[in-house]
């Protein structure tokens, strides 16, 4: 079960081009993406409506697209509008769409009622046209249900085990860090300080700090359904981070978007961006194309462990601990999105009986 009334990420956008298209699954539907002439995205039910052909077999024809069986020509409403061979379009003959909003190089969908999207509310990364921050970006389907993710990322105490050869530290500076969650109004943040710690080996390969030790921040937060910024950095130990005196030191910030694909597969789009001099982009592209792909990597192998493991005794008690706060706060908001949505839908069944 899964949020509808929500914006999703459906694509970065460079995965669409002009003339192709992009057969993806998206909470459990498959879905055809596709550009049209103006270069906007449309999102439609990737199902022919005739045979059941996927329409990402056929073809783009300006803005619509035919299907590859029998020729049928739909528009970027989902509307069919040429039937090869006669004149009469059946008023039935039709398919899904979707709202689509492409903004900060991402293609954002929605789902559910589409009177109730508005651009207003599409998340923003602006970051992503910033030319102080270089960043590089990828997508990995994941074996695992996307709160699973959240819930990693949510509770960065793993970073110390999971994350040794990169952005990890001593593992007991990560698990005594000064921890504090704050309940936003439509998400929740947190924030973690390891003051006077060891810097990871990652942050050592991008910067060179004036101290041995540095103080170290992370915050952490979270937007329904499933978004969440992490920004860390750190600045030579006892000169100010804390009083908001960060400049001169590493700085990072990471996107994280999970798009469940189905139950327990995801689509986890991310990107991260180091903050640091335009000339010296490319360097910093190549590095974090070094050093990024290996920590989500590490990630995906817990996550997916761990939802092989919870399948096999899924009735298992689970045991929460002081970290979990930011987690179960994330969670026990996607539940109540979840119950508000269920109410309403249960409304109109009994207005409609």
């Amino acid at each position: 079960m899964f949020v509808m009334d929500a914006w999703y990420m459906a694509a970065w956008a460079d995965e669409i081009e002009k003339g192709g298209m992009l057969a993806r699954k998206l909470l459990n539907r498959s879905l055809v993406l596709y550009r049209l002439e103006d270069g906007t995205v449309a999102a439609l039910e990737d199902r022919c409506c005739h045979k059941g052909l996927p329409l990402s077999m056929g073809c783009v024809v300006g803005d619509h697209l035919q299907c590859g069986y029998h020729g049928l020509v739909f528009d970027k409403h989902g509307k069919c509008v040429k039937v090869p061979g006669q004149e009469r379009i059946p008023a039935s003959a039709k398919v899904a769409s979707y709202r689509v909003v492409e903004q900060d190089h991402i293609v954002w969908i929605w789902m559910g009622d589409a009177s109730k999207a508005t651009c207003e509310t599409v998340p923003r990364h602006e970051i992503h046209d910033d030319p102080d921050w270089t960043w590089v970006k990828d997508r990995y389907l994941i074996k695992a249900n996307y709160q699973l993710i959240t819930d990693n990322l949510m509770d960065l105490t793993h970073v110390g085990y999971v994350h040794q050869r990169t952005i990890g530290g001593t593992p007991e500076a990560h698990s005594e860090a000064e921890m504090s969650t704050t309940r936003l109004e439509s998400g929740v943040r947190i924030t973690r300080w390891l003051l006077d710690s060891v810097p990871p080996p990652s942050y050592l390969a991008a910067h060179t700090f004036g101290t041995p030790r540095v103080d170290r921040w992370m915050e952490i937060e979270f937007f329904p359904p499933a978004v969440v910024r992490i920004h860390t950095g750190a600045v030579d130990t006892g000169t100010g981070a804390r009083e908001g005196n960060r400049a001169g030191g590493f700085a990072f910030m990471g996107l994280n978007l999970q798009t469940p694909e189905t139950e327990k597969t995801t689509h986890y789009f991310w990107s991260g961006a180091r903050l640091g001099k335009p000339e010296r982009a490319a360097d910093t592209k190549a590095e974090l194309l070094q050093s990024l792909p290996v920590t989500f990597g590490e990630d995906k192998i817990v996550v997916e462990a761990q939802q092989t493991a919870l399948d096999e005794n899924p009735d298992a008690p689970h045991v929460m601990i002081a970290s979990d706060a930011g987690l179960a706060h994330a969670r026990r908001i996607v539940s109540e999105l979840l119950a508000k949505e269920a109410s309403e839908r249960s409304g109109q069944t009994g207005q409609t009986q």
